[in-house]
């Protein structure tokens, strides 16, 4: 599935960590953050609300898993710091809720994304594309730009928003598009309609061959 093909780069990551002048790094097991004791009830966080959301429902579990090992780590650490990247932009959304409901004494950043000169988002799972599909990956970010221009343009009416951009995606006929979402950019909650105070992400997610793409944008 999508978690047991990510790729694990560890060393990889290390070498980056010394060279950007990181002084420690925290690299625990899966056995170490998740001990298994058979028949032993095991705690877990759950955000109430996420499972709704349409990435939730395209990876059941994910968030409740994100939401425990973000709170682990908290736990064990004690930043008063954490980063986090707005490509995962429900996952910013959930370690700011986590922050805020269960007291942490952190600030949670959240950094652009970072993406290729065409636009794709760098992601470590663009290395399971082919060259053909490395090409028409761009068109991720296109159709987010396609909706975008149309926002900026007066549209308003949530259906037409995510046609636009389901429009780019069905061109390519290696894509699949799995959803178009446009939700309140403070909670991740879908919205009805746009025109309200507060941020809007404008969120997508497409299936190319075997990887499994995702981006978002924020509209004012």
């Amino acid at each position: 599935d999508d978690l047991a093909r990510y790729p694990r780069t560890l060393e990889e990551d290390a070498a980056k960590l010394a060279a950007a002048g990181v002084d420690l790094l925290f690299a625990p097991s899966a056995g170490e953050m998740y001990p298994e004791e058979e028949g032993s009830p095991q705690p877990f966080v759950d955000v109430s609300g996420f499972d709704l959301l349409p990435e939730a429902r395209h990876r059941p579990g994910h968030f409740r898993g994100v939401a425990t090992v973000v709170t682990k780590l908290l736990n064990i650490l004690q930043p008063s710091t954490v980063y986090f990247g707005q490509k995962d932009g429900l996952q910013c959304v959930l370690a700011r809720r986590l922050v805020a409901g269960l007291n942490f004494d952190t600030e949670v950043v959240v950094g652009d994304t970072v993406r290729e000169p065409d636009g794709l988002a760098m992601s470590s799972r663009n290395v399971h594309l082919s060259q053909e599909e490395r090409e028409a990956a761009p068109l991720v970010y296109t159709a987010l730009l396609k909706l975008t221009e149309a926002h900026k343009a007066g549209e308003r009416s949530p259906a037409a928003l995510r046609a636009c951009a389901a429009a780019v995606i069905a061109s390519e006929p290696r894509m699949a598009l799995e959803y178009v979402s446009l939700a309140a950019a403070d909670d991740g909650r879908e919205l009805e309609k746009l025109g309200g105070a507060g941020a809007v992400m404008a969120s997508i997610a497409v299936q190319l061959g075997e990887t499994r793409l995702i981006d978002n944008v924020l509209l004012p």
